[in-house]
């Protein structure tokens, strides 16, 4: 007997951006019926609505092994020592990827902080001073900072939960609208398992060595 297929939703937070687009999409569609002309808007519309639908994916998923999982899906754009002692890993997340990020370990949300700040590309190196918000959780392994960024069309980020929320690992946190980046802070003494360049599933693959 084959397993069931995973259940696909759409990520909260999506309404201010698909309602409307779909709204456009099905109005113009009717109206090609009274003139050929409507199509010119319907055509796109119809094809950004489907890729909105896309984007905004947000499939069910089992958590993967591990002390800290990825928060994200994408590509490892950096791995670096950090001051105090922790391993910052960069993951950078294309408009293709799902843009829900999930908790990467069990434990309790102590702070969920918005920063003001830009909104020059993900990749770049100044997109640490890019609009962002920054978790903590408090955890097995002591105090975990996530911190999520904005990157030049992604300019909204919806956090899910507040501070003194319970979190099971992989639970869904929060939306980044289009293209951004997820930077985890290993404690110190927590060795990375991935390198720059490796693929990420948010919620799955395994972030810290055994």
């Amino acid at each position: 007997m084959e397993s069931p297929r995973p259940r696909i939703r759409l990520a909260r937070g999506v309404s201010p951006w698909l309602a409307p687009t779909a709204a456009a999409a099905a109005v113009t569609a009717a109206l090609t019926a009274r003139s050929p002309k409507w199509a010119l808007a319907a055509v796109p519309l119809t094809a950004l609505t489907g890729g909105m639908l896309w984007f905004f994916r947000d499939p069910d998923r089992s958590p993967g092994a591990g002390r800290l999982l990825s928060p994200a899906d994408g590509v490892v754009q950096s791995v670096d020592p950090w001051p105090d002692g922790r391993t910052r890993v960069a993951i950078f997340m294309s408009p293709l990827n799902v843009h829900v990020n999930r908790a990467p370990a069990a434990g309790t949300v102590v702070s969920v902080e918005h920063v003001a700040g830009g909104f020059v590309p993900a990749f770049n190196k100044d997109s640490d001073k890019n609009e962002r918000v920054v978790w903590h959780f408090d955890t097995a392994l002591g105090d975990i900072e996530m911190v999520q960024i904005a990157g030049a069309v992604a300019r909204r980020i919806v956090p899910y939960l507040q501070a003194g929320a319970k979190v099971a690992q992989g639970d869904r946190v929060g939306l980044i609208r289009l293209g951004s980046r997820v930077d985890l802070y290993l404690p110190e003494g927590v060795e990375p398992a991935v390198t720059v360049g490796d693929k990420t599933v948010a919620g799955v693959t395994r972030i810290d060595r055994a």
